[in-house]
């Protein structure tokens, strides 16, 4: 049973879809609970089998209800595994896994998504983390940046894993057709040089730098997709596309991901996402960037637009521009694909299960 804020767009949730469909053809059972009544991941969570309950809580103050509807939810359902995502998904499940009792026959994890988190809005959250990390069975977390941030923030689990994000990498794959229709859609001419920065706009996302690095290079077209991006100040030679549901399209339009965070980021999904297209990286040395990126791109400094253009620039004429972004693609196949982050998952979970059979049975099938 999987317990979530709730089931927007965001990376967390993309995981969590993936893992939670992955683990349930497996054989492995999964239930996920949403805090919200926000629910775009439900339909394609049901779709693959997994039962979705969500609490519809409005506020904190609603919490407390939420405690005890979801204890009740593990009294009925008796899972194995009870696992959190991000803070309030963490501290929701630790307190109803002491209200509803059988702690004995359940595990408890973490799931940590972020690193260098902004103190105005999470500092007693993850205060309160700190306080209660000794409670789960391991907490995890998606980078390595995001662990040692925790750590350095009084978290003292009794086991810590890091289970890096997964890339579908037959979704996000070069694709000439969609990079052809998604180029004339946009009025992007074929040998057009493109760099997409793909995010909601959030003071970590840091746009700004971005539109900044832009500015400073008309000769390349960039492309905005995300939540708010629409509203943001416009720029000549950059498409602000606000939200999208075709993003594996649009990477394969484009030449060149780019990632701007200016802190919080733990693994970037849109760094490797891009990669896992064939797209060259250039981001800012945020969370696990370097990691992901490798020898394959720019890692530059954050809230640097200067240098940032450079990097963007180095990258936009490399005479092997193409074949950096194929070595790229391999990169995150060898390192960072789906089924590594999904068995690993399987493999901490399946310690729980009487004889492991979820694992067996999947070996099985290879």
């Amino acid at each position: 049973m999987h317990v979530i804020t709730g089931l927007g767009i965001g990376g967390a949730e993309r995981m969590l879809l993936q893992v939670a469909g992955e683990l349930q053809r497996r054989g492995m059972p999964q239930h996920v609970v949403g805090m919200t009544a926000l629910d775009d991941r439900r339909a394609e969570l049901e779709s693959r089998g997994v039962r979705v309950t969500l609490l519809g809580l409005k506020s904190a103050g609603g919490a407390i209800g939420g405690v005890g509807h979801l204890a009740a939810l593990i009294k009925e359902w008796r899972p194995d595994v009870l696992q959190g995502w991000m803070y309030h998904g963490n501290v929701l499940a630790a307190l109803a896994h002491r209200l509803a009792g059988g702690r004995k026959s359940r595990a408890l994890y973490w799931n940590l998504r972020a690193s260098n988190m902004d103190d105005a809005r999470y500092k007693l959250l993850v205060r309160l983390g700190a306080l209660l990390s000794r409670w789960p069975d391991a907490v995890i977390a998606n980078s390595e940046a995001g662990m040692g941030h925790h750590l350095s923030r009084g978290f003292r689990p009794r086991r810590a894993d890091v289970i890096a994000n997964g890339i579908d990498t037959d979704l996000f794959r070069p694709d000439r057709q969609a990079r052809a229709r998604l180029r004339a859609e946009l009025g992007i001419a074929p040998d057009a040089i493109v760099a997409i920065h793909v995010a909601r706009v959030d003071p970590m996302k840091d746009h700004g730098s971005f539109l900044e690095a832009m500015r400073r290079l008309p000769w390349i077209t960039g492309i905005m997709a995300g939540a708010g991006t629409e509203l943001l100040p416009p720029v000549t030679n950059v498409r602000a596309l606000g939200p999208r549901a075709d993003v594996a399209a649009l990477y394969a339009a484009a030449d060149v991901i780019v990632s701007t965070s200016a802190f919080g980021e733990g693994f970037s999904n849109v760094i490797a996402e891009g990669m896992s297209a064939g797209l060259v990286p250039v981001a800012t040395d945020v969370g696990d960037a370097r990691l992901i990126v490798g020898d394959a791109g720019h890692v530059v400094p954050p809230r640097d637009p200067e240098i940032l253009a450079k990097a963007i620039a180095i990258e936009a004429n490399a005479p092997d521009r193409e074949a950096r972004g194929g070595r790229a693609r391999q990169r995150i196949e060898e390192l960072f694909a789906l089924p590594r982050a999904v068995d690993a998952y399987e493999s901490l979970y399946a310690e729980h299960v009487v004889g492991a059979r979820p694992l067996l049975i999947h070996a099985a099938r290879r």
